[in-house]
């Protein structure tokens, strides 16, 4: 089983190299066709070796990987993972991605069946499951991070916008001074919407694809209020600096909460924490008294249930303590 199981995870990783370098390969030689045709070179140059110039169109995300295009279509997870990827701000490809997690799968797996004892391959399968989700956890670990960056700076842009509407600006050219008045990823994202509304898209898509890319509540009121001012009329400078004044109440009502449930936090910490680490001090000083649950079958279903209990329990706590705002 063991050896099969390595001749598997052998041809998976070869087949999965070679046609890497095989697309690579090809992708670039498409690609200095087409930039050669763009700028005009003839014959055996280069256009590596040909004056560079601006790019004249941003190229999209090459379709590659069919059989793992096609499960995540099959899964509706296609649009979800590509959302996720670029919430997170990385250049990831959703098929690549899917290959990376079942390459980390079969990795984990390996690990753990050829190093575990025989009584514990078993767990190889976890393990696996383990290293084959650590590139979506990572992308949401990177899209947290970036959309609490955007959050915390949010307020000034807005009061900068209503200060430079009332300096006379109009309000699109308020949304591309952001770009190089602040720092990413809120620049970014404001610099797109308004490259987006000034090659033709309409004011109103354009923000509301900007608050697809952001999926924030902040952002929603925002394009809210300027799609209902635009509609209505009224003075936009005032309603966003009352936005902003809201946003900072509600950042002072969760730092409020978030001191208030800390207790609760820490209790479901130690809750869960504590019996762990019972369970491996009873390994070290009394292996005997506790064999029955890594030997017996029963024993085994017992600790999958303690397990899974455990979690449950965690995952209750962090639910009451986790208050939304």
């Amino acid at each position: 089983m063991g050896m099969f199981a390595g001749i598997v995870i052998a041809i998976w990783v070869g087949s999965f190299l070679l046609w890497y370098m095989l697309s690579n390969a090809f992708k670039t030689a498409d690609t200095d066709k087409i930039k050669s045709r763009v700028m005009g070179i003839t014959g055996k140059q280069s256009p590596k070796t040909a004056a560079r110039g601006p790019a004249l169109f941003a190229a999209d995300e090459v379709p590659s990987g069919k059989m793992a295009m096609h499960l995540l279509k099959k899964l509706q997870w296609n649009d979800k993972l590509r959302d996720l990827i670029e919430q997170a701000g990385l250049k990831w490809n959703s098929a690549r991605t899917v290959h990376a997690c079942l390459a980390l799968f079969l990795l984990g797996f390996a690990i753990g069946y050829f190093l575990l004892p025989g009584l514990l391959q078993h767990l190889a399968w976890f393990i696996g499951l383990g290293f084959g989700v650590s590139p979506v956890l990572y992308l949401k670990q990177k899209r947290t991070l970036r959309l609490r960056k955007f959050e915390e700076i949010f307020p000034e842009s807005l009061e900068f916008v209503a200060r430079s509407m009332r300096a006379g600006h109009a309000f699109s050219v308020s949304l591309e001074m952001i770009h190089r008045e602040f720092q990413e990823p809120l620049a970014g994202e404001f610099r797109r919407a308004f490259d987006e509304h000034n090659l033709g898209l309409p004011l109103d898509a354009a923000l509301e694809k900007l608050a697809r890319r952001v999926p924030l509540l902040d952002v929603h009121f925002f394009v809210s209020a300027v799609l209902l001012q635009k509609r209505t009329g009224g003075n936009l400078a005032e309603i966003l600096d009352k936005l902003a004044y809201v946003i900072r109440e509600r950042f002072k009502l969760r730092g409020k909460i978030r001191a208030i449930s800390a207790h609760g936090r820490m209790t479901g910490i130690a809750l869960t924490c504590i019996p762990i680490g019972v369970a491996g001090l009873m390994f070290v000083t009394n292996a005997d008294y506790v064999k029955f649950f890594v030997m017996d079958e029963t024993g085994q279903l017992m600790l999958a249930a303690a397990l899974g209990f455990q979690v449950l329990g965690y995952l209750v706590i962090r639910k009451i303590v986790q208050i939304e705002v």
